[in-house]
């Protein structure tokens, strides 16, 4: 079985903010053993997450780990990355697709608030 990560981001008209996301997707694919990583977008940036979806495909992925890169699980998550699950699905019949949870309440996000926080000068 051949895995892809689709990362997930809300997607900018400033293109330095969609950047980020490129990034964790180039430092993922050093430090994991996924081959084939897609950075892609919900609106304002492309690949869009249905053409995210259909290059993880076109790459040889028949299972497609959906990276929401958001903090929580709002509407966003819950609702529209859902769609795109299922219509990824339907339209990629021999492919599986997983919507992983949001970052938020992972147990090392407090150690990047309190990181932030001592950067900009807090103790």
């Amino acid at each position: 079985m051949t895995t892809a990560v689709l990362l997930i981001a809300h997607g900018s008209r400033r293109a330095e903010a969609n950047h980020d996301l490129v990034i964790v997707a180039d430092r993922l694919r050093e430090q994991s053993d996924y081959s084939i990583i897609v950075a892609s977008y919900l609106e304002l940036a492309d690949p869009s997450i249905p053409d995210g979806a259909r290059q993880c495909v076109e790459a040889g992925a028949d299972h497609v780990l959906m990276m929401p890169y958001f903090l929580s699980a709002g509407s966003h998550v819950t609702r529209d990355l859902e769609r795109f699950r299922n219509e990824a699905a339907a339209k990629f019949e021999t492919v599986s697709f997983d919507l992983c949870p949001p970052l938020g309440l992972h147990p090392l996000m407090l150690e990047i608030v309190k990181d932030r926080l001592t950067e900009t000068g807090g103790s």
